[in-house]
């Protein structure tokens, strides 16, 4: 550790290799949704932004050749190509700092120390946790929504059939995948097929509003332009919003939207008395057959992660059919503690970081995500560390899991303040697979984004 431009004072307090022992122990975490990410490094020099692209498969040739045509160069055979898609990788600075005058904290000059790079440490793997969580559930920019795009609702009933519906959130329907597989706007020469209450409709603008009142977790509500009048009907405060390519959004007892979901006591359309919409086991397993349906990879352990946070969790231990299942085992680690734990495929893993939402009608919203493997993205910038070299004239650079701390000695008139800080370049994008068709996976479903579904539910209380 380079600690000779340190005051005096300060150097015998200073053990070698302990500071960076501390800020790394701070960024590892098995729990945060930064674990779904597949890695990759975003080469220096070449921009902000980077654009790759994902080739398709050819579609299975089933029909026998003609003999008859058996002929000339070609065999009687037409040449095929395989179709291809792209995604955009943007990246960005992000970083936080703090200060520390040795002379005013006297003598707990040490612990203080130390305290920050802690302090430091667990607020860069909240903030690159909040990033992936906030790029899987609402996608990133000139991206195609998120795991939670494409699927909203009605929030002004209309007065008469018209082209624009006012919608609770516009995410997910702004951008679409052009024939050649690039992103591009909304428009009237590239339009969505968006089912609106009972009927589809071609969708060839969108808006946002001028004052925000999305009630989803980081949405944006604004407007949908049809090509074709929207019938009274459809057009109802309430009514599901769908994007034809949305990803799956799953909740319990086949609610349409999330106003729709009922607590314990209320009733549904037919008059029946519910128990409450909570997480159950049934769609957990709709989630993972579309996973399987989709031929998703699992993650490490050959499972899917569902991360949710802990009312939520409380929810699917009062499932009968969880309870079913667990019969018998009350003492199992999965009772005990209600931590990690594997079930039907999928790991469970509790968060804080889950994306709240206040009450909506019934209760509070809370969201599940089942992810696979390729769900994210990460791009951590290559040349990072490198810009720091040779330019601290004293300090220390500590590089752990593509996150930077650098520890500034004095440089104040009074050698007295010394500054700590974490910086990181990177992003995050959400890889699409159009490519994967029911030409190629019979069972795959129309979705831009296929390996994650999201589970809305109401929350259990203590």
């Amino acid at each position: 550790m380079a600690i000779a431009n340190f005051p005096a004072v300060l150097q015998p307090v200073i053990q070698q290799g302990y500071l960076a022992r501390a800020f790394q122990d701070s960024l590892q975490s098995r729990l945060g949704f930064r674990s779904v990410a597949d890695r990759m490094d975003f080469p220096a020099r070449i921009g902000q932004t980077i654009t790759d692209t994902r080739r398709g498969l050819l579609a299975p040739a089933t029909t026998p050749l003609n003999p008859s045509s058996n002929t000339n160069f070609d065999n009687g055979m037409s040449p095929t190509n395989w179709s291809v898609e792209q995604y955009t990788l943007s990246i960005d600075q992000y970083g936080n700092t703090m200060d520390l005058n040795q002379v005013t904290e006297g003598v707990g000059i040490a612990n203080q120390f130390v305290e920050n790079a802690q302090v430091l440490g667990i607020n860069a793997r909240q903030t690159l946790d909040r990033l992936a969580r906030n790029a899987l559930f609402g996608g990133v920019q000139s991206g195609v929504g998120g795991y939670l795009g494409g699927n909203t609702r009605v929030t002004t009933t209309l007065t008469a059939a018209g082209t624009t519906v006012a919608v609770d959130d516009i995410r997910g329907f702004q951008n679409i995948l052009s024939d050649e597989g690039q992103v591009v706007a909304v428009s009237s020469s590239n339009g969505m097929t968006v089912t609106v209450g009972g009927d589809a409709y071609t969708l060839v603008g969108v808006a946002a509003d001028a004052t925000n009142t999305t009630t989803a977790p980081n949405g944006i509500s604004g407007t949908l332009t049809f090509s074709s009048n929207v019938t009274v009907a459809d057009g109802t405060a309430g009514q599901a919003v769908v994007a034809a390519t949305a990803p799956l959004v799953l909740r319990p007892n086949g609610r349409s939207t999330t106003l729709g979901l009922l607590a314990g006591g209320q009733k549904d359309s037919d008059g029946n008395v519910v128990t409450g919409d909570l997480l159950t086991i049934q769609a957990m397993l709709a989630a993972l057959s579309a996973l399987r349906d989709n031929n998703v990879p699992t993650l490490e352990g050959g499972v899917y992660h569902c991360y949710l946070d802990n009312a939520q969790l409380l929810g699917l231990f009062r499932d009968d059919d969880f309870k079913l299942l667990y019969r018998g085992q009350y003492g199992s680690d999965t009772y005990q503690t209600g931590q990690i734990f594997d079930l039907l495929g999928i790991r469970f893993i509790p968060t804080t970081e889950a994306p709240q939402q206040a009450s909506l009608g019934a209760g509070a919203i809370h969201r599940a995500i089942i992810c696979g493997q390729g769900a994210l993205i990460e791009g951590d910038y290559a040349n990072m560390g490198n810009h720091y070299a040779g330019m601290l004239d004293g300090g220390e650079l500590t590089h752990v899991d593509d996150v930077c701390m650098i520890t500034r000695p004095a440089l104040d008139r009074l050698a007295q303040i010394i500054a700590q800080s974490w910086s990181w370049i990177g992003g995050f994008a959400l890889p699409t697979d159009l490519t994967a068709d029911t030409t190629i996976i019979p069972t795959a479903t129309n979705s831009y984004l296929k390996r994650g579904v999201v589970i809305e539910s109401l929350g259990a209380s203590a």
